[in-house]
């Protein structure tokens, strides 16, 4: 059988999940490009695979319907929105994704932006570089109030490290788990609340047709001009002209972003704030997630194509 795997970390901390795949005896191919494949090459090498694991790279309708042998799509990471569900669903293409793998590492970024935009760490760094010696007033993340928009897997991890500073929490999630929220001593509030009262506000949600655009202008201008937003999940969530605004005019503190509208994000004015840190999308690149989602995705892929049922199915 033939398998794509388009992500480039894939097996890149650890043999493990390549040797699960080539044990199997499959042809691998490789994208060796440096980059996401454009749809034009997607489209000329998807034709005659039987398994994809997939990273970032646009996998539309289009593409599916080109795909006449695919019965599986395993994803490199959780989010799927640039994955066609219903075209997967309709051709009768299994589809899985990594949940478990990832979600330390992503709540590590989450909470090291957070430190460094309090501490303002990237900003002491240079200046000290630059021979500036100057004593950098920051503020104070302990026992300070912190909002999290989603509290799946890696939200919850957010709220372990968070009890760590003594933080109040506050949470804003249609899906309420009471059970975690007592043991945390986590506070559900309403989206409003939760903007106005918050320190800092954290985003862990997918990207999809309900959640793209969540935070905007008016969701920015009930926010404290002390306070800071992290994004770690997708770039729609915000609409980045409005945070621009707010980040220029100081309606808010400051922004930590490991995610862009377009990635990455070379023409977009962010860069030029000096109360933003931007980092390339890398919340799951650690060497511990990294080996884990590779072994994950592999196994899902493995057991489609051996007729069991995968453990992570999403469609």
């Amino acid at each position: 059988m033939k398998i794509l795997i388009t992500p480039r970390s894939f097996a890149s901390t650890s043999d493990k999940p390549n040797d699960l795949l080539t044990e199997k005896g499959y042809e691998i191919i490789r994208n060796n490009t440096g980059r996401p494949f454009t749809n034009t090459e997607m489209l000329n090498m998807i034709e005659d695979v039987d398994g994809i694991i997939i990273g970032i790279d646009d996998f539309n309708g289009n593409i599916i319907d080109n795909a006449k042998n695919l019965k599986v799509i395993s994803k490199y990471g959780v989010g799927l929105d640039n994955v066609d569900l219903k075209a997967a669903c309709e051709k009768n293409i299994i589809v899985t994704n990594t949940p478990h793998a990832n979600s330390n590492a992503v709540a590590d970024l989450a909470f090291a932006l957070m430190l460094s935009l309090a501490r303002r760490i990237p900003e002491a760094d240079r200046k000290t570089k630059d021979d500036k010696w100057e004593k950098i007033i920051g503020n104070s993340v302990w026992e300070k109030t912190l909002g999290i928009i989603g509290l799946g897997k890696i939200g919850k991890q957010l709220v372990k490290r968070a009890k760590g500073f003594n933080m109040k929490i506050f949470v804003y999630d249609i899906n309420k788990d009471k059970e975690f929220a007592e043991n945390y001593n986590v506070n559900y509030v309403n989206k409003e609340q939760l903007l106005k009262e918050s320190d800092f506000i954290s985003l862990h949600v997918p990207l999809n047709e309900n959640t793209r655009g969540l935070i905007g202008k008016d969701e920015l201008n009930l926010m404290k001009r002390k306070a800071f937003l992290i994004n770690t999940s997708r770039g729609g969530l915000i609409e980045e002209d409005s945070l621009y605004k707010a980040l220029k005019e100081g309606k808010i503190k400051g922004a930590g972003l490991d995610a862009y509208n377009n990635e990455p994000p070379e023409n977009s004015p962010l860069k030029e704030l000096k109360n933003i840190i931007m980092t390339s999308h890398n919340g799951a690149y650690t060497e511990e997630a990294i080996e884990k989602m590779g072994v994950q995705a592999a196994k899902n892929l493995i057991s489609v194509l051996e007729g069991r049922e995968p453990k992570n199915r999403i469609v």
